[in-house]
Order: structure tokens, then C-alpha cells, then sequence
């Protein structure tokens, strides 16, 4: 690839008459809030911000920044959590920031498909698909700051991917600038269309290095009739999986999540979260939120999580439990799950771990690992919570009390992270369940990965962006 260069005047000129006042950003007090990533792990400088309005001026963009061989930084609502969308600290990279592009272009019940800029944030399309009796079945934390554009670009996970899957499963077109300044324009809402390579599907979860997505066709679901939530407390991981396949047996796919949350981590968020109090009478070891949802004519889901519950009491498998009377119980039964990332933060730095193993090995692994891990680094502290249903644990390591907490990952926590990764790979798992690679993971990426996929990867990389302008040091390691 050819190596990029520094922006220079003439580029900022031509960028700051395509894009006017509102669009070409240069005041740093203005641009310096999205030079960090969400957790403050890295800081990054930018000449100017750009906020392109349009499809047309973000292919103009990238024009320029291809003739200039100038590297480009797409950037959502900025809720990554591995420094996906923060540029190089060297200044080298313009920050492409697309959330003036955020209109819903159309929405259709009958389609049950919705067409949204990349701007647009993921509690509007939700309130959006609601108007229509529709509704976008992904939904996480950070729904009211997060784009679409930057679910998909990471293929997002959350709450929801039990039952519906990644944004993968839910992107039924794209729309995107290619590195040469093409419009790619793929925001068809087929569900049958076989020609050849799927470029949606490479769009998705790439992170922007192969371009820049400005739109999405995405599926929208039935609305609901009902839904109910409910909070259990358990004994152990394994209790928990053996209360999801039986309760998936006696509801069909009426429950959509199924989050597990340690003693730790509720604790932690009872402490740091005000407002929040505990759900059950005494604390339990492990604790599930589960919510199931109702169809017009189909399954009563208070019902039947009432017997499922009631069931699960009887055999051991369920030490106590609570159902929500009222959206607002539930509400506050799902902030004690979302709540646990913005508690770990409140709390200080700590080493996050997004893994996944199959789901069969997932409650072994919890325990085993986990006793592992705080053998190896003792006083250190598991907080592992998570979407247990699909596999995927939030892994994270909490240095020792007491102790200077960024002194400590800065002398234990390359070695610790790396022992994680390790006994993930040897459980047949992933370092990225959810959240990607960015830069965060990537020395992670390139040491634990088989040599067939990074070939692939970086022979791709080099196709579509051989000047090597989107997003470098994202995703795809550099050979060595």
C-alpha cells in the first residue's frame, strides 16, 4: 500500500469549500471530544472534523482525500469500545464524522424494511418503526447516542441476538462510498438476491476500512403485543443455560433475551448507579434478566414465565425470582443489566474482555476460567455478565483493590489479557464476539489468528483500498 500523507492546505481548502461552515470543522474545542474513544483508552488529532450531509459530498471526500493519498477516519455516534473510530495521534487521518446524515429515507410495513442514513441514531429508528407498528429488533446501552452507520460497520450485537441475530442478520442493503470515491448504491430490500459476492455482507463488520457506509436497508420485525421481564437469581452458569432451553421449550421463541449477570456485577451497579436497588430479597450468586414477548394470538408470555419460573423454583434450578408488574419495574430491571458497563467505568479501569465460546462450554468455562485468571493475578477481580444465550460474555478483569488500577494494567495487563485470549482459543472461541477489533485488539488479533483468514483479509484490504486511506490500523493487522 502506498503510504498516506499529512493533509496539507490546499486539501483543507478544497474539503472547506465542498462542505461550508456546518460541514468542515476546524476549532479544536469543537473536534476534541471525538478525538477519545468511549472508554479514554486512546487519544487521537485531526486537522478538521468533516461532516459531510449528503451520499454526494462524502464520495467528493473521498475523492479528494484519494487524490492527496490523505487517510480518512469514519466516525458514528462514537460508542466503540475498542478504538475503532479514533485517529492516529500523529494527525495524520481526517475525521469523517457522519451524523448530519441522519434521516430515514423510507419505512415500510409492508416491506417490514426500513432505509436509514448513517446518521442516524438507533432510538430514533426504534421510535420510528414503533409509528408504523413495526419495531428494529437490536437494541443496547448505548441506543441513544449509537448510529447505524456504526452498527453496522461493527456488527453490532446486543440484547436482542438470541432471537434475531447480529446487524448481519438484519442488513438487508448498504449503501457506501468505496476507497476510489464510488458510490456503491445496494440498498435494495430483497430478501432472495444471488449475484455473486454478497457486498453488504462485506460492508458489514468491517469497521470502515473497505469504505464508508452512508445508508442501510434494514428488516424490521411485527411489533409486540406484550412483553415481560423478569429477574431470577440462581446457583451457578450451568442452572442458568438449563433454565434457557427449558423455558425456549415451553415458550417456542418467545423469550428474545436471556442476559447473565454475576453477584459482582449487580453489586457494582447498586453502588455506582443511583436510583437503582436490588431485585430480589437476598443476593444470589448468578442472576439471569429474561424477557419474553407476546404475539397477537400467541404464547402469553407473563403466563408463561410464570410457570416456567414457578417450574424452575421446584427443581433447584431457580433460587428466587421476581416479575416485573409494570413497564416501569421492567425498565428498571433491564438499567440494573445495562448499567453494569457505565458501574465497571464509575469504578475505574479495568481490562475488557468481549468473548465468545460455544454456548454448550460457556458456564464451565465461567467458573474455570475465572478461578484461573484469579489465581494467576491474585486480589485481581472476574466480572463476567453478559448474553449467555448466544455465547458471548463480557470478560473482565478488575485489577486489586487498593492498588494504583492503570499502574497495575500498565505492568500486568498485556499478560493477563493475553491468558484470557489464550484459554478462549483453547475453548474454541473469539477474542471479538461483539464488538470488534479496531485497534485495540489488534496485536490480539494477529497473534491468535490462523494465517489463512489474515491473508484473506489483507489481500482484500489491499483490492478495495490499495492507497490504504480508510481507517489504517483498524482491523486488519499489518504483515510482518
Amino acid at each position: 500500500m502506498t503510504a498516506v500523507k499529512f493533509p496539507d492546505r490546499v486539501l483543507l481548502d478544497k474539503l472547506a469549500a465542498l462542505l461550508g461552515s456546518q460541514g468542515f470543522i476546524t476549532d479544536p474545542d469543537l473536534i476534541s471530544p471525538w478525538l477519545s474513544d468511549w472508554r479514554n483508552r486512546f487519544r487521537g488529532a485531526s486537522a478538521a472534523l468533516l461532516a459531510p450531509a449528503t451520499s454526494e459530498q462524502v464520495a467528493a471526500i473521498v475523492r479528494l482525500a484519494a487524490e492527496a493519498r490523505v487517510a480518512l477516519v469514519p466516525q458514528g455516534g462514537n460508542t466503540g469500545t475498542v478504538g475503532g473510530a479514533t485517529p492516529a495521534p500523529d494527525g495524520s487521518a481526517l475525521l469523517l464524522s457522519l451524523r448530519r446524515m441522519n434521516r430515514v429515507r423510507s419505512i415500510s410495513a409492508d416491506d417490514n424494511a426500513v432505509i436509514a442514513e448513517a446518521g442516524v441514531i438507533l432510538s430514533d429508528l426504534h421510535d420510528a418503526a414503533t409509528a408504523i407498528g413495526r419495531r428494529f429488533p437490536l437494541s443496547l446501552g448505548a441506543k441513544g447516542s449509537a448510529t447505524i452507520g456504526g452498527l453496522v460497520s461493527t456488527n453490532a450485537g446486543g440484547t436482542q441476538v438470541l432471537r434475531f441475530g447480529p446487524m448481519r442478520s438484519l442488513v438487508l442493503g448498504i449503501e457506501a462510498v468505496l476507497p476510489d470515491g464510488s458510490l456503491f448504491e445496494g440498498l435494495a430490500t430483497l430478501r432472495k438476491d444471488n449475484r455473486g459476492y454478497d457486498l453488504r455482507q462485506l460492508l458489514t463488520g468491517a469497521e470502515g476500512t473497505l469504505g464508508v457506509v452512508t445508508a442501510a436497508a434494514l428488516r424490521l420485525v411485527p411489533a409486540v403485543a406484550s412483553r415481560t421481564v423478569a429477574w431470577a437469581g440462581l446457583p451457578d452458569p450451568q442452572s442458568a443455560l438449563t433454565l434457557l432451553r427449558r423455558l425456549e421449550e415451553r415458550t417456542g421463541d418467545s423469550v428474545e433475551s436471556f442476559e447473565l449477570v454475576p453477584a459482582n456485577a449487580l453489586a457494582l451497579v447498586l453502588d455506582k448507579i443511583p436510583g437503582t436497588r436490588a431485585p430480589l430479597g437476598a443476593a444470589c450468586p448468578w442472576n439471569v434478566l429474561i424477557e419474553a414477548v407476546g404475539m397477537q394470538g400467541g404464547v402469553d408470555p407473563v403466563e408463561a414465565l410464570e410457570e416456567g419460573l414457578a417450574w424452575a423454583i421446584e427443581e433447584g434450578l431457580v433460587l428466587d425470582a421476581t416479575i416485573a408488574a409494570s413497564e416501569a419495574q421492567a425498565e428498571a430491571l433491564w438499567t440494573l443489566r445495562e448499567s453494569v458497563a457505565e458501574a465497571e467505568k464509575m469504578d475505574g479501569a479495568s481490562l475488557k474482555h468481549d468473548i465468545s465460546v460455544p454456548v454448550s462450554e460457556m458456564p464451565a468455562f465461567l467458573i474455570r476460567e475465572r478461578e484461573r485468571v484469579e489465581a494467576r493475578f491474585p486480589g485481581s477481580r472476574i466480572i463476567a455478565f453478559g448474553h449467555l444465550g448466544d455465547g458471548n460474555i463480557h470478560f473482565n478483569l478488575l485489577p486489586p483493590a487498593n492498588t494504583d488500577r492503570k499502574a497495575w494494567i500498565s505492568e500486568h495487563g498485556a499478560t493477563a489479557t493475553a491468558m484470557v485470549h489464550d484459554l478462549v482459543a483453547a475453548a474454541g472461541g473469539s477474542l471479538s464476539a461483539e464488538h470488534g477489533i479496531g485497534q485495540a485488539k489488534l496485536a490480539e488479533f494477529a497473534r491468535l489468528t490462523d494465517p489463512v483468514r489474515l491473508h484473506t483479509l489483507r489481500a482484500i484490504k489491499t483490492a478495495l483500498d490499495p492507497l490504504g486511506i480508510m481507517n489504517p490500523g483498524k482491523l486488519v493487522p499489518l504483515a510482518s
